[in-house]
C-alpha cells in the first residue's frame, strides 16, 4: 500500500447544481472549493452530474414508442448545458484545483458527439487527472446517458492516498467494487443521486468490504432551484433530494452521519493508518482472497463503434489491369 500522507482532510459538498446552466455550475463550484479549502480541505467530492444537472422527476417527453417535441427540446437543452471533455470547463476546474492546491472530484454530463455521460472526472493540485464514465445508467437514465466502458476504470496514484469513484447505483456492482479494490483504492468517492436510508448501509458495508474510507455525495434540491419551464413540482419549496451525504471509515463507521435537509460542506480528518489496520483481518484482494475458487476477467478495452483496420493506400486514378 502506497499511503503518501498520515491525515488526510476530505470535504463532501452537499448542493444543488444550477439547473441546465452549465456557467452558473461552474461559478458555484468555484465558489464551493475556495469555502472547502477554507475548511481545511485537500481532497473535495462533488456530487453525480453537478454539472448541470440530475434532472430528477423529468420525463424528457419519452413513452415507450414515442418522443414528444417538446422533450426533443429538453434533450436539447441539456446537451447544451453538458460538458466537452477535454474542454473550456476541464480547463477551469483545472485552474481551480492548481490554484487551490488541492484535489477535486466532480460529477459532470459529458458530451461525446450526441451523447451525453455521467462521468466524473479528477484533478489534483498537479493539474487534469482523468474520467471515469458511469458504466451502468440506472432505468430511465438511460433514455439520456450513454454507457461507459472498461477503459474509464482509473485509481489515481496521488500524494493523498490512491483516489477513485464510482458513481451512483453501480456501487450495487459487487464486481465493479471488487475491481476498484484490485486497484488498492483508499479513497473511494461515491457520488450519487439516491437519498434512501438504505444507501448508507451500502456506504458503511464497501467501506469495511474494501478496508477504506468512503465518501459518499449527494444533491440537496427544492423545486425551486430548477429552471420554471422545467420544473417537476407545483411546490417550488418541495425537497426533490434531501442530501444524505457522509463519511466512512475502514470500519464501517460514520466519521460524518448523514446529513439531511440543507446544504452543507461536511469535513473529516482520515487517520490514513485506519487501512493498513484494517488490512490485518481482512483483505478482499490479498489474504482473504480464493483466487483458486474465485477469479474475476476485467475488460479495460475501448469499444468504440466504429473500427478502422487498414488504410487504403491507392491513388484513386490508379487502374488495375
Amino acid at each position: 500500500m502506497a499511503i503518501m500522507k498520515d491525515s488526510v482532510c476530505a470535504a463532501v459538498v452537499q448542493a444543488s447544481s444550477v439547473f441546465f446552466n452549465k456557467e452558473g455550475s461552474l461559478e458555484k463550484t468555484i465558489q464551493l472549493t475556495k469555502d472547502a479549502v477554507a475548511k481545511g480541505a485537500e481532497l473535495i467530492l462533488f456530487p453525480e452530474a453537478f454539472i448541470s444537472a440530475y434532472p430528477r422527476g423529468m420525463d424528457f417527453g419519452a413513452v415507450v414508442g414515442s418522443r414528444s417535441d417538446e422533450g426533443r427540446e429538453m434533450f436539447r437543452k441539456y446537451w447544451a448545458s453538458s460538458v466537452d471533455v477535454p474542454g473550456p470547463e476541464v480547463d477551469l476546474l483545472t485552474d481551480t484545483a492548481q490554484t487551490h492546491q488541492v484535489h477535486l472530484v466532480i460529477g459532470v454530463i459529458e458530451r461525446d458527439g450526441g451523447t451525453l455521460y455521467c462521468t466524473v472526472l479528477f484533478f489534483s493540485p498537479d493539474g487534469y487527472l482523468g474520467k471515469h464514465r458511469k458504466l451502468m445508467p440506472t432505468a430511465s437514465e438511460r433514455l439520456i446517458w450513454g454507457y461507459g466502458n472498461g477503459s474509464t476504470l482509473p485509481v489515481y496514484d496521488t500524494l493523498l492516498g490512491k483516489l477513485g469513484a464510482v458513481i451512483c447505483w453501480e456501487n450495487y456492482m459487487p464486481l465493479m467494487r471488487m475491481t476498484m479494490y484490485s486497484k488498492g483504492i483508499q479513497l473511494y468517492c461515491a457520488p450519487t443521486a439516491d437519498n434512501r436510508d438504505s444507501w448508507h448501509a451500502s456506504m458503511r458495508h464497501i467501506a469495511s468490504e474494501g478496508r477504506c474510507f468512503v465518501l459518499s455525495c449527494n444533491q440537496f434540491v427544492r423545486a425551486k432551484d430548477y429552471p420554471k419551464d422545467l420544473c417537476p413540482s407545483d411546490d417550488p419549496e418541495e425537497i426533490l433530494s434531501r442530501g444524505g451525504s457522509c463519511i466512512v471509515d475502514p470500519f464501517g463507521n460514520f466519521l460524518v452521519d448523514p446529513h439531511f435537509g440543507s446544504e452543507a460542506i461536511l469535513t473529516a480528518d482520515l487517520d490514513m493508518a485506519e487501512i493498513a489496520r484494517g488490512k490485518y483481518d481482512f483483505d478482499v484482494v490479498g489474504h482473504y482472497a480464493r483466487p483458486d475458487v474465485f477469479q474475476l476477467l476485467v475488460n479495460e478495452r475501448e469499444t468504440p463503434a466504429v473500427v478502422v483496420t487498414g488504410v487504403n493506400t491507392k491513388n484513386e486514378n490508379d487502374i488495375a489491369e
